[in-house]
């Protein structure tokens, strides 16, 4: 996620800079295609971000039920070995 976000900043930083560096033209550069492209990857980066960190919570609440569910079932085991071995049930 820290990779993503990183280079989202850099997109935005490029895409600044290219609009900056636009304006400043005495010769007309049309540079809104790559500006455009820039703010596409930018859209993609995002999306992908959100996948991840959607994707991170999801693992995040499995594992804490795996982790509750092995707990419960140690317990278990313990309270059954905690019964005498050779004695019948009624």
């Amino acid at each position: 996620r820290e990779s993503q976000v990183e280079l989202r900043e850099h997109i935005d930083s490029l895409a600044t800079e290219l609009c900056r560096i636009n304006e400043d033209q005495k010769v007309a550069l049309d540079l809104d295609p790559y500006v455009k492209k820039l703010l596409n990857a930018r859209r993609r980066v995002v999306l992908v971000n959100n996948i991840l960190q959607n994707a991170q919570e999801r693992l995040r609440r499995l594992n804490h039920s795996v982790a509750k569910e092995t707990v419960r079932r140690k317990a278990m085991l313990e309270a059954a070995g905690s019964y005498p071995q050779g004695l019948p049930s009624k």
